[in-house]
């Protein structure tokens, strides 16, 4: 028989640190609006925490988001390591900032920058942050040549469409520019290059262009309008520069349409925003502004601090920015290469045809874009329907699925449209289980009986 002695305290601190189920928060209100007066436990302060947040959606099943929910697990240990460093200090975290130079560099040939220009860019936030520091740097060109030539400066103006991100009109009302929106049509969902001509003038600072639209995941015709600018500047003189808003194609279409003219091969196109955190595959929050030289970021715009230990220029609206990100992004650079990045999207793109395809197999569904350039699916109903796609969405919830159900900008605000972006993670089973889950919904809000099997099991039954 073997005896050991036994610590009362060790039990005693052990019942200390017992978790929320056993802590007096399990029955009592837990402060919520004001500074609680005690300290609270760190394991019961967790549990509490954990509990609520599993009232969110899987981020798995939310169809909704463009931005990356996976990541591989050595990236992950990458970024724990690294959560700790201000990416603005590049005195004390020097590394980062060559990190960040390194991808820089990487998307300018990417996007296809010449080789004689001297590029510049810089990570940012998000997409949204970038659109506004390009935006600003073309502001600021624009006021400075029109003062050079002793012209007017006091009204600039900036052309983009109906179909472009909330930022776009956010810089325009923060930055005081006047937004000369092109609305887009009932059928069809994109601005026109013709229609872009006529709002742009001598106080155009800069035309917007989206490739791959929050709406509808379409294009605008990003060549055919900068055609059309050339053909301004060589007959009139008027030199106008296109601000590509790529967050969403930056890191799919030079990988599936590898010829496709949208990028730097394209004389007016001046600047390039794209999100590392949609198909760039890593977490939020991380966007990346590139510009075709260095000319066309204005020194008056760039500030230089010394208080982190040694000067160093900055350009963002923010200061702060976790270093993390940037560290993850160059993670997935080095690991997944061309090759390996050609694979991913081959694969989403893939997933999202057949997905559309089977939308229209059952017949219930019109399908708006079959993932054209990028792995995004857009539908609606195929006939007239008691419900609306609204019912539909919250139907579906009830399984997990998280798909945004939403009307179109103004002059298309009737339309009512479901969309999916099919990230890395949304394998075809789970596009098969998607539309079986869709497809009863559909059913059940008709009052008709449910199906409980699923496609994958179509082929044979297993009996146990």
């Amino acid at each position: 028989m073997v005896s050991r002695k036994v610590d009362i305290n060790k039990i005693r601190d052990s019942r200390k640190n017992y978790g929320m189920y056993h802590s007096r928060f399990s029955t009592e209100e837990v402060p919520k609006y004001s500074f609680p007066e005690k300290s609270m436990n760190s394991r019961t302060v967790y549990q509490l925490i954990h509990d609520e947040l599993n009232l969110d959606g899987n981020p798995d099943l939310n169809l909704a988001t463009f931005v990356t929910t996976w990541m591989d697990p050595e990236a992950d240990k990458l970024i724990m390591e690294n959560l700790h460093k201000n990416f603005i200090d590049h005195f004390e975290y020097p590394q980062v900032k060559n990190i960040e130079e390194r991808i820089v560099n990487i998307l300018a040939k990417l996007f296809n920058a010449p080789g004689e220009s001297d590029f510049v860019g810089t990570s940012t936030i998000g997409s949204s942050e970038a659109i506004m520091l390009g935006l600003l740097a073309h502001k600021w060109n624009w006021r400075e040549n029109r003062k050079k030539n002793g012209l007017p400066y006091d009204k600039p103006n900036i052309v983009f469409g109906g179909d472009t991100h909330v930022s776009w009109d956010k810089f325009a009302r923060y930055f005081d520019v006047e937004p000369r929106i092109i609305p887009i049509a009932k059928d069809h969902f994109t601005i026109l290059a013709e229609d872009v001509m006529k709002q742009v003038d001598e106080n155009t600072i800069a035309v917007g262009v989206v490739l791959g639209t929050t709406f509808t995941g379409e294009f605008d015709p990003v060549q055919e309008i900068n055609d059309s600018l050339v053909k301004l500047k060589q007959e009139k003189g008027l030199d106008v520069p296109i601000h590509v808003d790529a967050a969403s194609a930056g890191f799919i279409t030079p990988f599936f349409e590898k010829d496709f003219k949208w990028d730097f091969r394209l004389e007016q196109v001046s600047s390039i925003n794209t999100s590392g955190h949609k198909f760039g595959l890593v977490y939020p929050g991380l966007g990346w502004l590139i510009f075709r030289d260095h000319d066309m970021l204005p020194e008056d715009l760039k500030f230089y601090v010394n208080y982190l230990g040694d000067e160093m220029p900055t350009y963002t609206l923010n200061f702060s920015e976790g270093s993390s990100m940037i560290i993850a992004q160059y993670f997935n650079v080095m690991h997944f290469g061309r090759e390996g990045y050609s694979r991913i999207v081959k694969r989403m793109m893939g997933n999202a045809s057949y997905l559309a395809s089977r939308l229209k197999e059952s017949g219930e569904f019109e399908v708006i874009n079959a993932a054209s350039h990028i792995p995004v699916v857009t539908f609606r109903f195929s006939g007239n329907e008691d419900f609306t796609l609204f019912d539909l969405s919250y139907r579906v919830r009830e399984r997990g699925w998280i798909v945004p159900a939403y009307s179109l900008p103004p002059h298309a605000e009737e339309v009512t449209i479901m969309r999916v972006v099919v990230r890395e993670n949304f394998t075809r089973d789970l596009v098969d289980i998607f539309v079986d889950d869709l497809l009863n919904a559909k059913k059940a809000l008709k009052g008709g009986s449910i199906k409980t099997s699923q496609r994958s099991a179509r082929e044979g039954h297993s009996v146990s």
